[in-house]
């Protein structure tokens, strides 16, 4: 009856992560008209006697609050406009010009908020000035702080009626040859005596980071990558848990190989090994798709991901599972993990030895962890719980690789 009950379980998960994916296909998907983009790049695509506008496909958030543009090529008249715009924003009309929206023009130094006749709030920009926006946390309840920047330096701030969640990254032109950087993933904070800037990076969301560096949401490699003892790891401070029970990420640059690997692991794992190769872990790898539990040796899993794909990992605990039962000794199988398979890839070889000093990790009950790519499951393996939890971990091991992680997509 337990085998049934969790079956259903599972398939209601599928269900719920295949709805919030087609309510997001329709919610999150860029706008944009008289303009074209080429992969960072927004370009003017009209005829200079009408507007082109691009939105973005995500609005701003809690934790995603700021983006920046740089100025390429001011065009024949420069008339470039950076701000915030509700998600249905009528595309003939620059940013700022009707009812909650509110803009920068780069032309004239002017501040636009939901009118078309602007106020004179900072000076005019040139090519290769950087131009920001994003909102304030300390906003009083039903006004929003929005600010803007410009190369660095705060130029002013507006309180606007609405929430961040309504507030979409816009940028407006109206002129030939008008071309802009555009940098969804840009941070901001405010600046010291010193002139040193203080990035809001979440690094707080991260126990440990070994050759990764973390910038907002985003995680870029920067070890070597030329060996698999160049393994770049980052593990989640929280382990997952019956309330936060899924994380994802998206491949946001594949880099030179897309060795990158999602997955589960054990509390101290170790910091040059890939998720799944080593004891107490589980591991989705885009490279290949094969899943690796414990060993060096994967198995055919799931379809290869690229740049662009989601994938996701998760948990489906029992139904009377407590976790505060883990200080109970009784209630937990004290079995030893398993040794890897001593056939390995020879990719593997040279870590024959990797965690020999570690002792034995203690198992508590099995638990249900499944793997999702572009909001679809692609498979799940019943596993050990580790005695203090499952810890969202992601490796890479290729130069130029960048993901973007959600460790909670399902809280809202």
């Amino acid at each position: 009856m337990e085998d049934i009950n969790l079956h259903y379980r599972f398939l209601n998960w599928r269900r719920r992560i295949r709805e919030i994916r087609e309510v997001r296909a329709v919610r999150y998907k860029e706008r944009l008209k008289r303009m074209l983009r080429d992969g960072d790049i927004l370009r003017y695509h009209g005829n200079s006697d009408e507007v082109g506008c691009y939105v973005a496909a995500r609005p701003l958030s809690r934790r995603n609050r700021y983006f920046e543009v740089t100025i390429i090529d001011t065009g024949v008249r420069g008339t470039i406009a950076v701000g915030l715009v509700p998600q249905l924003y009528k595309l003939d009309h620059q940013p700022g010009w009707l009812p909650h929206s509110v803009a920068f023009h780069a032309d004239d130094g002017k501040l636009f908020n939901g009118n078309t006749v602007g106020q004179q709030f900072g000076s005019k920009c040139c090519r290769g000035d950087r131009i920001g926006c994003g909102i304030s946390l300390e906003s009083d309840d039903g006004q929003l702080s929005v600010f803007f920047t410009k190369n660095g330096k705060e130029v002013g701030s507006v309180e606007i009626p609405g929430s961040p969640e309504a507030l979409y990254p816009a940028v407006g032109m109206h002129s030939l040859g008008e071309e802009v950087l555009l940098d969804l993933n840009a941070e901001w904070g405010m600046e010291e005596d010193d002139g040193q800037m203080i990035v809001d990076s979440h690094e707080e969301d991260w126990s440990r980071l070994h050759d990764v560096k973390v910038t907002g949401m985003l995680l870029e490699y920067v070890g070597k990558g030329k060996s698999i003892v160049d393994v770049g790891l980052a593990q989640a401070r929280r382990p997952l848990n019956t309330r936060f029970h899924y994380y994802e990420l998206e491949i946001t640059d594949a880099g030179e190989k897309c060795y990158i690997a999602l997955g589960l692991a054990r509390r101290d794992y170790p910091k040059n090994r890939h998720p799944g190769w080593s004891r107490g872990s589980i591991a989705y790898h885009a490279d290949d798709g094969k899943l690796f539990q414990g060993s060096g040796v994967g198995d055919a899993f799931g379809p290869r991901c690229f740049e662009g794909d989601i994938m996701g990992c998760g948990i489906m605990f029992p139904r009377d599972f407590n976790p505060d039962t883990g200080d109970d000794v009784d209630d937990w199988d004290l079995d030893v993990l398993p040794k890897p398979c001593e056939v390995q890839n020879a990719l593997y070889a040279n870590n024959e030895d990797e965690d020999e000093d570690e002792g034995e990790d203690l198992e508590g009950r099995k638990v249900t962890v499944f793997f999702t790519r572009n909001g679809k499951v692609v498979g799940r393996r019943e596993v050990p719980l580790p005695v203090g939890g499952f810890y969202p971990t992601i490796g890479m091991m290729s130069a130029g690789e960048k993901v973007k992680v959600d460790l909670h997509p399902l809280s809202g």
